[in-house]
């Protein structure tokens, strides 16, 4: 990263196997129990897909990249006008740990790329904790933590 660019990077550990932990973030079914309310299908390399939150009266597309099997995701979403680059590595870190690190990138380092940076990078760390809360213990953070923003 120089400075004219920014760009987010988050990591937390995960007491599951890599195979769990990959299963919940490619499978919508898993997925709505932590992240997003709606998928239309499973994340495939390749595939474009509409994600939907129920904070926000949008859709997002989703074009995904590259998946490796218990490993790497990777795909692209629009933010502010701008085709960026979601990557999560999944990374074996003792028995049945998995670290989970996600990258964004990456926006001009202006008043618009600031405002994404804090905005995603809240984001992304809600997405871990809910991750880990739903994996670990089976709770869903996000049921009526934004309800708020739907009024």
């Amino acid at each position: 990263m120089d400075n004219q660019r920014l760009e987010i990077k988050v990591a937390l550990g995960i007491q599951k196997p890599a195979s769990t932990v990959f299963n919940a973030i490619i499978d919508p079914e898993h997925m709505s129990n932590y992240f997003i309310s709606e998928s239309n299908g499973k994340m495939v390399e390749g595939k474009t897909l509409t994600w939907k939150f129920s904070e926000l009266d949008m859709e997002f597309p989703i074009y995904i990249d590259k998946i490796e099997h218990d490993r790497y995701i990777s795909y692209r979403w629009e933010v502010e006008g701008e085709m960026l680059l979601v990557e999560m590595t999944l990374d074996p870190a003792g028995d049945d740990v998995t670290v989970v690190t996600i990258t964004e990138k990456s926006m001009e380092n202006n008043e618009a790329g600031i405002k994404w940076l804090m905005g995603n990078a809240g984001g992304w760390a809600n997405f871990m904790a809910c991750l880990k809360a739903y994996l670990e213990y089976g709770i869903n953070l996000r049921m009526g933590s934004f309800d708020f923003m739907a009024k």
